[in-house]
């Protein structure tokens, strides 16, 4: 999976948050990485709310995402260098710097660049990924994966990789598998368009318990 670097102009203001995350939740899903979401719309929303608070609101900033080796990376940008994030505990008094405190609990790591003409407010997330254009593995890829292993026999399972052949070849591998498991059901005969149907009709309906099941994480 190739997952390229956006970045999204915004203006920091308390009703910009809930859009940013709405499309950082968009983004982790087409990449595959459903289970960074809720720490990084979290991540992100208290580097722009400093941005309103310690900067002001109406500011003008860019929220920039990309992949640090098997790290994502978020980056708020804002062009006033003199109000740097300050990490205060999280026990004392002042609300100040909480929000810091917050991004300091969840991250790997996360800092500040000074540069000519802005700041860049940065963290990184650690993902569960092997490699940069890896997938994390759910039970049902494990199991896929089991089963490709035990139909290659003696060859080697084709994993995809970085190129769109090796994606090619990895796709052919698991068509190869499910053909054989269609013969299989209609030699002991079984509907095959009853099984395809079923089988589209549960995976859909795994994938909505997922989507609800972060939907209520994001809203918690």
């Amino acid at each position: 999976m190739t997952r390229k670097p956006w970045d999204l102009a915004f203006t920091a203001e308390p009703t910009e948050v809930a859009a940013l995350r709405r499309i950082m939740r968009l983004h982790l899903g087409i990449w595959g990485l459903p289970e960074v979401i809720d720490d990084a719309q979290l991540c992100m929303s208290e580097l722009v709310s400093n941005v309103i608070t310690h900067v002001g609101p109406g500011t003008p900033a860019r929220l920039a995402v990309s992949m640090n080796g098997v790290h994502l990376r978020i980056e708020v940008h804002d062009p006033d260098t003199r109000a740097l994030p300050v990490l205060r505990d999280m026990h004392v008094g002042s609300e100040g710097g909480r929000g810091v405190s917050l991004v300091d609990a969840v991250a790997s790591r996360w800092g500040v660049q000074l540069r000519p003409d802005r700041k860049v407010a940065w963290c990184e997330l650690a993902t569960g990924l092997e490699s940069p254009d890896s997938h994390v593995e759910g039970p049902g890829v494990r199991r896929a994966e089991a089963l490709l292993r035990l139909c290659a026999g003696e060859k080697a399972l084709h994993r995809p990789g970085p190129t769109r052949l090796g994606r090619a070849v990895a796709e052919d591998s698991v068509i190869t598998a499910i053909t054989d498991f269609l013969h299989w059901l209609r030699v002991h005969g079984c509907d095959v368009d009853e099984a395809l149907d079923r089988a589209q009709s549960r995976f859909e309906a795994e994938l909505r318990s997922t989507a609800a099941t972060e939907g209520r994480g994001s809203s918690a």
